[in-house]
């Protein structure tokens, strides 16, 4: 597939949830938003993976940030297998930090000192989820496995972002296209 062929629209600002038949460990039943997708390729977080030790407590000793005890339970998503030694940061309002890339008018994506210095005090965006890792494809890799029926797609939601429970979002996210992924069958077809 040509790059011409496969990017059409762009899917910034989206949730990819997979396919039941996604077999990849890295993103079996999980909901991905996406932060960039360009001609260029695409790049999101997973949003319903958390790591089973790591704690941000952890993260602001290894970065020499002095924390509040209220912050150190926040949890730490597996964002994806790139980058998995940088941490990420997908948040709602202020958008004046350092690293900050524009998702839409309310979401962004950020991954600067400034901000987890912030979030270290209990301070900075009301709205956020702290990743270790992202996705990535390179250009046409997302379109393809699109076709190929590995993915969904449809708008972000805010709730199912930041507020339904992490073992929840991989349904709740395919609700809002009124899909049961209970329901769904591994076979692909294409008429």
């Amino acid at each position: 597939m040509s790059q011409e062929q496969g990017f059409q629209t762009s899917l910034k600002g989206h949730f990819l949830i997979a396919m039941p038949s996604l077999a990849d460990p890295n993103f079996s039943q999980t909901v991905t938003h996406i932060c960039e997708h360009n001609a260029d390729g695409a790049v999101g977080l997973v949003i319903n993976r958390v790591h089973p030790e790591l704690t941000m407590e952890a993260v602001f000793k290894e970065l020499s940030l002095e924390s509040v005890p209220e912050t150190n339970s926040i949890p730490v998503h597996l964002g994806g297998p790139v980058h998995q030694g940088q941490i990420f940061v997908v948040h709602g309002p202020p958008f004046d930090w350092e690293a900050c890339r524009p998702v839409n008018s309310s979401i962004a994506l950020s991954n600067s000192k400034d901000l987890l210095e912030k979030l270290a005090k209990g301070e900075g965006p009301e709205s956020f989820i702290i990743t270790l890792g992202c996705a990535g494809w390179g250009s046409g890799q997302l379109e393809y496995e699109i076709m190929s029926n590995a993915w969904l797609t449809c708008p972000a939601n805010e709730t199912i972002l930041f507020e339904t429970p992490v073992d929840k979002r991989w349904e709740e996210a395919a609700k809002l296209m009124g899909v049961d992924v209970k329901l769904l069958t591994e076979a692909a077809g294409h008429a």
